[in-house]
């Protein structure tokens, strides 16, 4: 297996050489291995690669820098997905410039069937904290087992990471640097928990590497290409958070903003989402599943009999209809099904909803809790 891996690492490791290069060499090619054993002659033959490029890779001597990021995974617990193999993200796989090589340590499913990214500003009010906290409180509450990404920086991104464990969801933070450190410092044991409760952490970087502005950027691509849906909940009217949203737009990924009030500083860049049509505006866990198409999750039989004594005929009638159905229903179906007329069974479907036995959702929709 370390055969397989050394190549494709050392392959990243040339100057020069980007995600989308990379791909075009081992396409051309037939492997990261074949990319080393050509010729400067063969590899100018390949679109878009000249003599100073060519060159380079021809003379590469990455294979030892290589094989110590191997030695450094092997000590560390970090696993290296290749973009050619199957425990490669299935989400990212798809976009043009995802990375050849993703570093993972834990244990999170990457494909796992509902994953979102929350991002948002560094500079996080409590208002924005509560809405984010709210929102991971609520797949948890609605029974949706997600995983939940980020940047594990401060503000929204290290307040989704903290609320998902709260809440027992698997999260995974992408890094903008290598595995062999955690920046910021202070969040280094939030990263630990994130790893001992499923989650994982995240990054396309060597270890050792050299932090720079521009890694930020990059780690972006991978926070929103990793999700069906990027979920921006603060940001100012520029700022990584847009970057993010706008590439997840790009790769025509699902993008939501949570609104704030006018006016408010970092409300300006979620309104400037909705108001351009990028991002649908959201309030809650269930206008997310709503939105996403997520199936409602089955509710127990018992808890579909538990019926409170004080409830009139008619609400009564509500709950034994949707408490056959497991999926939510409409209030034109709840009519038709009970012969109920529509200010009745409106009237009654709210009592429920206030008594905590029925849950509306976006789109008059109604389900049994």
């Amino acid at each position: 297996m370390e055969s397989e891996i050394l190549y494709p690492i050392a392959l990243t490791l040339i100057p020069g050489v980007g995600s989308i290069t990379a791909k075009q060499l081992i396409a051309y090619c037939g492997s990261a291995e074949a990319v080393f054993n050509a010729t400067p002659k063969e590899l100018l033959r390949i679109p878009n690669i000249g003599a100073v490029l060519s060159s380079s890779i021809a003379t590469a001597k990455t294979l030892d820098s290589a094989k110590e990021e191997l030695d450094f995974m092997e000590k560390n617990g970090v696993e290296a997905l290749f973009y050619l193999n199957k425990n490669y993200p299935e989400r990212l796989r798809s976009c043009e410039d995802s990375p050849v090589i993703l570093y993972k340590k834990g244990k999170a499913d990457l494909s796992a069937q509902k994953v979102v990214s929350i991002v948002g500003t560094r500079h996080a009010t409590a208002y924005g904290k509560q809405q984010c906290e709210k929102l991971v409180a609520g797949f948890s509450e609605l029974g949706y087992n997600v995983l939940v990404i980020s940047g594990l920086a401060f503000g929204i991104d290290v307040c989704a990471h903290r609320a998902s464990l709260k809440n027992k969801l698997p999260t995974a933070g992408v890094l903008a640097h290598g595995l062999e450190m955690i920046y910021p410092p202070q969040h280094s044991s939030t990263a630990a928990e994130m790893v001992e409760q499923g989650g994982a952490l995240l990054s396309d970087f060597a270890s050792q590497s050299a932090m720079a502005p521009g890694n930020f950027v990059r780690r972006n691509r991978i926070v929103a290409g990793l999700a069906d849906a990027t979920i921006v909940v603060e940001s100012a009217a520029e700022g990584g958070a847009l970057i993010t949203a706008n590439m997840a737009f790009d790769y025509s990924r699902d993008v939501m903003a949570l609104p704030g009030r006018v006016g408010d500083k970092f409300s300006e860049g979620c309104h400037k989402l909705i108001k351009m049509n990028k991002a649908a505006l959201i309030e809650t866990a269930a206008d997310v599943a709503y939105n996403l198409g997520w199936d409602v999750p089955k509710k127990t039989a018992v808890q579909r009999q538990l019926f409170p004594a004080d409830l009139s005929e008619t609400e009564k009638m509500l709950l034994e209809f949707l408490a056959k159905n497991s999926e939510a229903q409409s209030i034109d179906n709840i009519c038709r099904g009970t012969k109920l007329s529509m200010p009745t069974a409106s009237s009654s479907l709210l009592n429920l909803e206030f008594s905590g036995l029925v849950k509306a959702l976006p789109g008059k929709m109604f389900i049994r809790m």
